[in-house]
């Protein structure tokens, strides 16, 4: 057991918690800190003590002297940002016919469907989740479900509705045509009527896993894609592109998007230049990863396994000199792909991470601190600092030894609600 139950008390707003832990990962800091005490309570983080640094009594409950609980071999830190999901997807299924059998649903079955996905999210210590889109209003109607007055208990949620992407072209089971508008401008005005938080565009394919490259020209220009960003910019939106092959990621850098997701094939020059232009990279490395994992169901012989091989490596050695480089990475799973379930899906995203070289500590920052503090959420999440949301993993099995002991049990705290995660969770429908 983690801790006993009980051990860990809720919090309300009248009443504080106060913990002192071993270890600090806060979201941001390049080295963790030692002996930390921490107040919180339901609405968020009142004092973070570093090196023994107690708490001044008024933070604390009336006549309170001593921790709620005192763990030295414990290790906190916050919860985790999934930077790209598509909730309306239920990754886990591997079955190509049940996968699109599932896609034929209403879009009043899709959301009935992604629904119970959220707390399981949470108690695996998944807090926040960008949504990356879909056609049918499910990441819009989770993201209205989060900000209404009868909000279960679920991460929280943003969601651009439908990916923006040329007809005919590689985007329409998530998104919708740019020809259905008269120009960007008014594409990006319909989304945000229909209440998106950000603006998800399409320009490029995807991996052609036979020949190993992205074959296809991108489907947008530099400068189409500069007239969705400033459109989005000027009804303070933030964007998000698809982007694999170095054609399309070169237009995606130019136009000025928030943030490249996948990136495969990316260059060495434009991993500079991301990191000039602050645009942050989510590098999705789990849907190729577990085509490599299930090739043989998915029937790809040794050359197609080489390719996705070849790719990965090649995926690899980017992200570490991105890292190198200074570059803002964010994690993100790409889950509700093919083999990629919400939450554990991510939890091996971050795994994959770490074997492509990435230090342990700038794994979870780029699942917390550097995520929360680029992506602009509505709400202060990602690090355990006075004044953010008390949403956090507290664990005795430490993730800088390994970033996969997160699968392990913990505690999640979510506003003080105190959740305990076993070693075998509740995953089904993920």
């Amino acid at each position: 057991m983690n801790f006993p139950m009980g051990a860990i008390p809720s919090a309300t707003p009248a009443h504080p918690v106060w913990l002192n832990v071993g270890t600090l990962l806060d979201g941001t800091s390049s080295a963790p800190a030692k002996d930390v005490h921490v107040v919180y309570d339901a609405s968020g983080i009142r004092f973070v003590g570093r090196n023994g640094s107690t708490p001044p009594r008024d933070l604390m409950r009336p006549g309170q002297t001593a921790p709620d609980l005192v763990a030295p071999d414990a290790t906190l830190l916050p919860g985790l940002i999934e930077a790209h999901a598509h909730l309306f997807l239920e990754g886990g299924e591997l079955d190509v016919d049940k996968r699109a059998a599932y896609l034929k649903r209403t879009p009043a079955e899709l959301l009935t469907a992604a629904k119970p996905r959220l707390e399981k999210l949470i108690r695996l210590g998944v807090i926040a989740v960008r949504d990356a889109g879909d056609k049918d209003g499910v990441g819009l109607a989770l993201s209205k479900l989060y900000r209404s007055a009868d909000r279960p208990l679920m991460p929280y949620l943003e969601s651009p509705g439908a990916a923006i992407h040329h007809r005919g072209r590689y985007g329409s089971f998530m998104g919708g045509a740019i020809e259905d508008y008269p120009s960007p401008a008014a594409c990006v005005a319909a989304r945000i009527e229909a209440g998106a938080d950000r603006i998800k565009l399409i320009p490029t394919g995807i991996i052609n896993f036979q020949k190993g490259a992205v074959t296809t020209e991108p489907q947008m220009t530099t400068d189409e894609l500069k007239q969705f960003v400033a459109a989005a910019m000027a009804a303070n939106r933030q964007t998000f592109a698809h982007a694999s092959g170095d054609a399309g990621i070169e237009r995606v850098i130019e136009s000025g998007v928030d943030s490249v997701e996948h990136g495969f094939f990316v260059r060495d020059d434009q991993l500079a230049r991301m990191r000039d232009r602050r645009t942050a990279w989510v590098p999705t490395f789990a849907p190729v990863q577990l085509q490599v994992d299930h090739a043989a169901r998915f029937g790809w012989d040794a050359t197609v396994t080489g390719n996705l091989q070849r790719i990965l490596d090649g995926h690899a050695a980017s992200l570490a000199k991105a890292h190198a480089m200074g570059v803002l990475i964010v994690a993100g799973s790409d889950a509700g792909s093919c083999g990629v379930a919400h939450g554990l899906g991510f939890l091996y995203e971050l795994e994959l991470m770490e074997r492509a070289g990435l230090p342990a500590l700038a794994v979870i920052n780029a699942a917390t601190g550097v995520s929360g503090g680029r992506l602009g959420f509505r709400e202060k999440f990602g690090r355990i600092e006075a004044g953010h949301l008390s949403r956090f993993i507290l664990t005795r099995h430490s993730p800088l030894s390994a970033v996969a002991n997160l699968r392990r049990e913990k505690t999640v705290v979510f506003d003080g609600k105190v959740l305990e995660s076993t070693d075998t969770p509740d995953t089904s429908g993920l």
